[in-house]
């Protein structure tokens, strides 16, 4: 990177020519004569050529004498070049985040927070934010807009008064490419619990591969796969715990002869809660290592215990880590047996393991 290359900036709109370079910081002249101060790794060279660099430069004044004095001569706007989108190899996948920023990380109680939507790929989005509040079904916009690829966009600002209408939070998109052929990717509609009481706890802010300061993010989008969160529907978890009592209860009143000892079943709950504290920093990648190595180590552990049963709770969901789990016992322990366990005792999401002798 050096002087009179064209740049444009990775993390705002525009760019321009490099007037002089201090240490890690270059100073940019847009096309308006402005110069603007920018880290060089936040830039990217679009144009390192002469045509390019007397693209950026300012218009000569040239002073004429005026013919008729009673019509003044305006001089012309200079017009903005259009910059060329950057694309990136891995950028035809789509990565979508919003994450909300405090002005003053120090001051939770007080400070605003920056509603920001991170695009990491090479499509435009037509995006839209809203939040309503948890015992309303009307929506309140926050923002609507296009957002250019490989770019970070704040899209409003929040205050302490907004948080109450803030329980729900959606974000929807179409993603395109203009004037230029493209793979298609599915519109998109992502509604998100968001717990507002971590805006006022500081270890919920951390940092990550998007943001060098503390935020709190929130997935939209991973790998082309939109977001969704697991939700416990309610009615079915009190019908299958009413069965269950019935189950109990039935069982309790008949008469056995002889008491038939009950065959030992380890439980293990593979639910992200259940193994950390805390999964901030975390993706949804990260969060399902973690999980795979828990039943790893519980399936080592009673490899050599012919007829041990294990029933591992995955939750339903979108079958992610039962699939996971699944793959794995046909891989590493083709000897084992695998079958859903009792849905009266375990609800819904649950796989049993019988452990068998590898012969």
């Amino acid at each position: 990177m050096k002087v009179n290359d064209i740049v444009r900036f990775l993390n705002d709109v525009g760019g321009g020519r490099i007037v002089r370079i201090e240490g890690n910081t270059a100073y940019v002249e847009d096309a308006d004569g402005f110069e603007r101060p920018a880290l060089t790794r936040d830039l990217v060279v679009i144009d390192s050529t002469q045509a390019g660099a007397r693209a950026f430069e300012r218009p000569i004044e040239v002073k004429t004498r005026q013919v008729e004095p009673d019509k003044p001569k305006f001089k012309p706007e200079p017009q903005q070049p259009v910059l060329p989108v950057v694309e990136t190899p891995e950028g035809d996948t789509l990565n979508v985040l919003l994450a909300f920023e405090p002005r003053e990380v120090k001051h939770l109680n007080t400070t605003t927070f920056f509603g920001v939507i991170v695009n990491d790929s090479n499509y435009f989005l037509d995006i839209t934010f809203l939040t309503r509040a948890a015992e309303s079904d009307m929506w309140t916009t926050r923002f609507h807009g296009t957002i250019e690829p490989n770019m970070q966009e704040t899209l409003c600002e929040i205050s302490h008064d907004d948080l109450p209408q803030m329980d729900r939070i959606a974000v929807q998109y179409i993603a395109y490419k203009p004037q230029k052929a493209f793979r298609l990717k599915n519109p998109a509609l992502v509604e998100q619990r968001l717990d507002t009481t971590k805006f006022y706890k500081l270890h919920c802010f951390q940092p990550n591969e998007y943001f060098d300061n503390p935020v709190l993010a929130v997935d939209i989008t991973r790998n082309d796969l939109p977001v969704r969160q697991y939700v416990i529907d309610s009615s079915q978890l009190e019908n299958a715990m009413r069965e269950k009592r019935g189950a109990d209860f039935r069982a309790s009143r008949k008469q056995v002869s002889k008491p038939k000892k009950k065959e030992e079943i380890e439980v293990v709950d593979l639910h992200i809660h259940r193994l950390l504290d805390t999964t901030a920093g975390l993706n949804n990648a990260d969060m399902l290592a973690v999980q795979m190595n828990k039943f790893r180590e519980v399936m080592n552990q009673h490899l050599r215990t012919a007829g041990k049963k294990i029933v591992f709770i995955h939750g339903k969901g979108e079958g992610v880590l039962r699939h996971a789990i699944l793959d794995e016992l046909k891989r590493k322990y083709p000897h084992c047996e695998a079958q859903d366990a009792s849905f009266r005792e375990y609800g819904f999401g649950a796989t049993q393991v019988t452990i068998h002798l590898n012969r």
